[in-house]
């Protein structure tokens, strides 16, 4: 690789002459080359480590100090994708992937990106892209169809839905929608006393959200949850919190809801929540980033009973629908008060449709201005696929994590920390019940630092009600049943190897 050099510049330079960034016959030649790259890598992506093996600041010791002066043949740019790139890659797509949630693909997901990208639509209002802006506008009602959401959460009906980019995203416009309308009523003077509710499960989304929105910390409720509730909210502990706040003078705005949090999957009963929320006023959340997903299944659909009730909902087809990264579908009952607390309307975008208040613009309903054409990944893995495909592919990874869970349940030495919901299995390693419990944490993460450090599969852990546990999450896209064998088969070789030590 060539590294820039001041000396060698001149204004004459032919370079700059025949300079074509977007060369169409040069585009499909390096196209091919991508492609055939990009499926290699997918072919042979079980040869490389699924965690990163490499050190801190290793690409920055492989690359020259700065960017090359003359340009540089594309093979050669890919052989240091080969070379340097991939080895400092954690392989989300390996199917020996069982960390964290999955962030899932497919060809028809890809198809769209390249779509998407190769309009490079700017579609912050309908006139700067109307398909853009419509496509949106018929997936976001087809999935919530798909959902069984009811009309108020539909163009059809009296709500509609957004694409965000992430639920931090999609938190922080409700949250900000709920802030601006209680402001409206108490005057901004007392923005100190708004108070949100979320639990000690909800993702830390949140508590950044709250942050940006200016909620205080100190009126930021991470409500605790117990192992009585498998680490779903209480309901009588939060009305008991709320109308402790409401008796102190504070202001209540926001509960933040899940439907399958990180650490466990625990899922929190939307709808007996619903009349102490409409009760005090507060904007009911319902964040199923992950297991939304599966609700398409309709035995899973009545996890998200009560929803009905509920201000807005947000998944991400990212996680567990073979969208790519980044695509979070938010949908809110009320959208005139996300635009009231988000719209801004500058002379240079005025124009005849927007101010006819006849379309949708949709720079209105998030934090930034610009945006993708995300609606094309969607649409596509919908119209690829159709609904009996998903369907099959959230119940596979079930039935993975069934199987996996049977293999934990059946070797003595290991327990289930908490029931398995969806495609998660929470366990570890405990052979003698009467351990202390730090020296069987101890034992589990010398166990996952162990399996980790195989290259072979990678998992994370989390801690809940202060029991560490491991973490198995099912879902990588090309996981079948061997991997999942596999991987059970790693796990027993490292606990037999650290019990014998």
């Amino acid at each position: 690789m060539g590294s820039l050099d001041d000396t060698n510049f001149t204004s004459d330079s032919p370079i700059l002459n025949e300079f074509k960034p977007l060369d169409p016959e040069e585009f499909r030649k390096q196209a091919y080359q991508t492609v055939d790259f990009i499926v290699d890598y997918y072919k042979n992506i079980e040869k490389y480590p699924v965690l990163s093996q490499v050190e801190p600041g290793y690409l920055r010791n492989h690359l020259p100090n700065t960017a090359p002066n003359e340009p540089e043949p594309f093979e050669s740019i890919l052989k240091d994708v080969q070379k340097e790139i991939i080895p400092g890659m954690t392989n989300w797509l390996s199917p020996n992937f069982f960390a964290f949630f999955p962030a899932t693909v497919s060809t028809a997901a890809f198809m769209g990106e390249m779509l998407c990208t190769s309009f490079n639509s700017v579609g912050f209002n309908w006139l700067a892209s109307p398909a853009a802006t419509e496509l949106e506008i018929v997936v976001m009602d087809w999935l919530a169809a798909m959902l069984k959401l009811p009309k108020s959460f539909m163009f059809s009906g009296s709500g509609g839905g957004v694409i965000q980019g992430t639920t931090s995203e999609a938190i922080l416009c409700t949250l900000v929608a709920a802030r601006d309308r209680a402001l409206e009523r108490i005057g901004e003077d007392n923005i100190g006393k708004l108070v949100v509710y979320g639990s000690d499960q909800t993702h830390s989304t949140f508590a950044k959200a709250c942050k940006i929105a200016g909620i205080l910390s100190c009126n930021v409720r991470s409500l605790h949850t117990t192992t009585d509730t498998y680490f779903s909210l209480s309901p009588t502990f939060v009305r008991a919190t709320i109308e402790a706040d409401v008796a102190a003078g504070f202001v209540p705005i926001y509960l933040c809801l899940t439907v399958g949090t990180t650490s466990s999957n625990a899922v929190d009963p939307i709808d007996q929540f619903a009349d102490m929320a409409s009760s005090h006023g507060i904007w009911l959340h319902v964040d199923a980033a992950y297991a939304g997903s599966a609700c398409i299944c309709p035995e899973f659909r009545h996890y998200l009973d009560g929803v009905e009730r509920a201000d807005s909902l947000s998944l991400s087809p990212h996680k567990w629908f073979l969208t790519y990264l980044d695509c979070c579908c938010l949908w809110v009952k009320n959208p005139s008060l996300l635009v009231r607390a988000l719209s801004t309307n500058p002379e240079y975008l005025k124009n005849k449709p927007s101010e006819s208040n006849s379309v949708v613009d949709y720079k209105d309903w998030q934090v930034g201005t610009g945006r993708k054409f995300r609606s094309l990944r969607l649409w596509l893995v919908l119209r690829s696929y159709g609904v009996v495909n998903l369907q099959s592919h959230i119940r596979s990874d079930v039935q993975m994590a069934k199987m996996f869970e049977g293999f934990a349940r059946a070797d003595p030495r290991f327990e289930i920390v908490v029931p398995r919901r969806f495609a998660l299995v929470c366990f570890r390693l405990n052979p003698n019940a009467d351990s202390e419990p730090s020296s069987i944490e101890l034992m589990n993460r010398k166990l996952l630092d162990w399996v980790n450090s195989t290259g072979r599969l990678y998992m994370t852990h989390s801690i809940v009600g202060g029991v560490y546990m491991l973490r198995f999450a099912v879902g990588a896209t090309l996981t079948e049943d061997s991997h999942v064998i596999a991987a059970w088969k790693l796990i027993k070789e490292g606990a037999d190897a650290l019990l014998a030590g």
